[in-house]
This record gives C-alpha cells, sequence and structure tokens, in this order.
C-alpha cells in the first residue's frame, strides 16, 4: 500500500507538462504514492459549465495533498461565450477554479519563496532570498462584486457620506468589488508568517499595506500584524506601502526577507518578486490550510505552449519540493532542492526562458538525476 494519495490536476495549456516533469523527479528520488487524476479546467467550464466539477472536490477530500498544474482564466463575457451551446442563457458565471479551492478548503496561507540560485542568468542579483506570506481567502478576491449593484446595497452604502459623489451614477452603470478582511484572517497569515521567520531565521517581517489611504482593511491588516510581532521580540516588524514596496524590491531587493500582506497586494509582490529571481517559471506557490495543502507553480496556462516540451518545469519541480516539507518528508524536499541549486549553478541544461535549448523533459531529466 503506498503511503500517500496525492491528487494530480494538470488543468490546462501546459500543466500537463510542467506536473509530467515534475513526476520525474519524484519517482527518481522515491516518493511513495499514488497519484490519483482530477478533472479541472476550461474544457470543463465549456463542456460541462463548471470548472471544479463536484467530482473533483470529492476526490481532493480523499487525499493527502494536491498538485495542481495551471489554469487558463477569462472575463466575465468572454468565458459566457465560449460556453458550450446548450449551457447558453443558463446564468452560468465562470469562476476561477483554483480561488475555489483555496475559499472551499480554507487554504488562508499562501506561501510562495522567491530565491535566486546562484548561476541563473535571468537573476536581478544572487543574494535576494524572499518569502511572500499572502493571505489567501479575503480581500478583494473574496468574490463578494456586483454588477449592477442591487438596490438593497445601493442603499446601504449611499448612507455613508463618500458616496455623494455617486449620487448621479445609475446602478447599472456602478460596479462594486468589496474588500473584506476579518480579525481571524489578519492574525493568522501574521503568524504563520513570523512561524516561518523563526524558524527559518529571517531577521524580518515586513508588512506590506496601504493604511494611509485603505484606511479601514490595511488597518486593521497593520494592526494585528503589530500585535503578533509584538510575540516574537528577535524578529523585526517593517511596515511598507504597496507602491513604495514595489520600488524599493526593485531598488533593493536584498534587504528584505519575508513579505507579508493581503490576497491582492501579497499577489502583487510575489510576481514582482519572482521576476527578481528568473520570472514565473522559477515561482513555486503553496496554498496551505489547517487540514489541507494544494501546491502548484504561479505561472498560467501559456496555451501557445502547451504540449511543446518547452516551458521551464523548475516553477513546478520546487512546487513539488513544498509539498514533500508539508508532508514531513524533509530529506526527500532537501535533495531536490539541493539539486535544482546543483543543475542551475552548473548552466549545462538551461530551458528557453533561461537562454538555452533544453526541453521541459530535459530539465526535469537533469534535476532528477542530481538528486
Amino acid at each position: 500500500m503506498t503511503k500517500y494519495r496525492i491528487a494530480w490536476l494538470p488543468g490546462d495549456g501546459v500543466g500537463s507538462d510542467v506536473l509530467d516533469a515534475a513526476r520525474l523527479v519524484l519517482d527518481k528520488i522515491g516518493f511513495d504514492a499514488e497519484y490519483i487524476p482530477g478533472d479541472v479546467g476550461w474544457e470543463f467550464w465549456k463542456t460541462e459549465g463548471n470548472p471544479l466539477p463536484e467530482r473533483t472536490i470529492d476526490l481532493l477530500k480523499s487525499t493527502d495533498a494536491c498538485l495542481f498544474g495551471a489554469i487558463t482564466s477569462k472575463p466575465k463575457d468572454e468565458a459566457a461565450r465560449e460556453l458550450a451551446p446548450n449551457l447558453h442563457g443558463k446564468g452560468l458565471v465562470y469562476s476561477s477554479p483554483i480561488v475555489g479551492l483555496r475559499q472551499m478548503f480554507n487554504l488562508h496561507t499562501n506561501l510562495r519563496p522567491c530565491k535566486a540560485y546562484p548561476g541563473n542568468p535571468l537573476n536581478m542579483r544572487d543574494d535576494i532570498d524572499l518569502v511572500v506570506f499572502r493571505e489567501n481567502t479575503e480581500g478583494l478576491y473574496s468574490g463578494v462584486e456586483f454588477h449592477p449593484v442591487p438596490e438593497s446595497i445601493r442603499t446601504a452604502l449611499d448612507a455613508h457620506p463618500k458616496m455623494k459623489r455617486y449620487a448621479h451614477v445609475k446602478n447599472d452603470d456602478m460596479a462594486i468589488s468589496a474588500r473584506i478582511l476579518t480579525r481571524k484572517g489578519c492574525q493568522t497569515i501574521a503568524r504563520d508568517a513570523f512561524e516561518y521567520a523563526k524558524k527559518h531565521d529571517y531577521p524580518t517581517v515586513t508588512v506590506v499595506e496601504k493604511p494611509n489611504v485603505i484606511r479601514e482593511t490595511s488597518g486593521l491588516m497593520v494592526r494585528e500584524a503589530r500585535k503578533i510581532a509584538s510575540e516574537y521580540p528577535g524578529i523585526e516588524l517593517w511596515e511598507a506601502n504597496i507602491d513604495a514596496m514595489c520600488m524599493w524590491l526593485v531598488k533593493n531587493p536584498q534587504k528584505y526577507s519575508v513579505l507579508l500582506s493581503t490576497n491582492l497586494f501579497g499577489d502583487i509582490i510575489s510576481d514582482l518578486s519572482a521576476q527578481l529571481v528568473g520570472g514565473l517559471g522559477f515561482a513555486a506557490s503553496g496554498n496551505i490550510g489547517d487540514d489541507y495543502a494544494v501546491f502548484e507553480p504561479t505561472h498560467g496556462s501559456a496555451p501557445k505552449y502547451a504540449g511543446q516540451n518547452k516551458v521551464n518545469p523548475t516553477a513546478t519541480i520546487r512546487a513539488a519540493k513544498m509539498m514533500l516539507d508539508y508532508l514531513d518528508e524533509k530529506k526527500m524536499a532537501e535533495r531536490i532542492e539541493n539539486a535544482v541549486s546543483q543543475v542551475i549553478s552548473e548552466g549545462k541544461v538551461r530551458t528557453y526562458d533561461m537562454g538555452g535549448s533544453a526541453s521541459t523533459t530535459q530539465m526535469a531529466e537533469a534535476i532528477a538525476a542530481a538528486t
């Protein structure tokens, strides 16, 4: 009997290519697992009107963790046009399956390490070691949106003095997205960030928000971060506004270690941080809750490269390494980490984004051989 049951969700575009590459490495190190494939993504939206079918949700509930490939997401109107003819007019609205999984399984912590591997020609500099902690279920991604605005919502909002400037705007000429933060959500992500910094000897945690303008929601996040920081006297709390942080990360990324933020701002700084260390081909992500976790590369589905065996699989291989850490398979995780570092340092095998000609499979095989 295998030790682990892993949900295997390739998704769209290059998802199958990169997951197959990660599987080469997992098999080479002897990870004892059964991989159970699941249906997710754009084809299931088009044919069933649901990119995350109930059967896939049931599958995840029977597994220890999930490896996720890539997903295609399109705007509301474009998604509706691509539905099969028999599904038109049924009021179906596309929503991202990965966002749905985060909320459904309360995967509250999005962990994104952005580390520069020496020898990577795409590094901005070689001494960058950033880890982004992004709250994963709340904020502007909570999905509480309105267009047109219902009269009941409009009536409640009109009581706010700032709404006077919108008094002349009709309900169907207005769209509203709610940025919802809870005290518990802020506390959870802040504590996870500080615990990680303590465990891995990072000297600082920087909370990245905009409390001087978004006073209530960003204000709540900063206040709760300060409270949590008081419990970790050996770790310094820094505070930065999101706009300034984007500038400082480009200017002095080596000065920062753990970055803490809410959903949208965390999404922004994690992509920026990824580019500093080679781009999305190196950026892995863990969506971690109290009882379950989903691991993925942060790049999109790149449909123009689907099936070409071309894209860089390093992000997905690093996501597999994060999964091993989560499952407490520390020695296997360390073998993958060291192998990735070795292959990049040697520079003999490089995918197209790194200026080389190696295929997805060849890059994976090189990393597997180095384990």
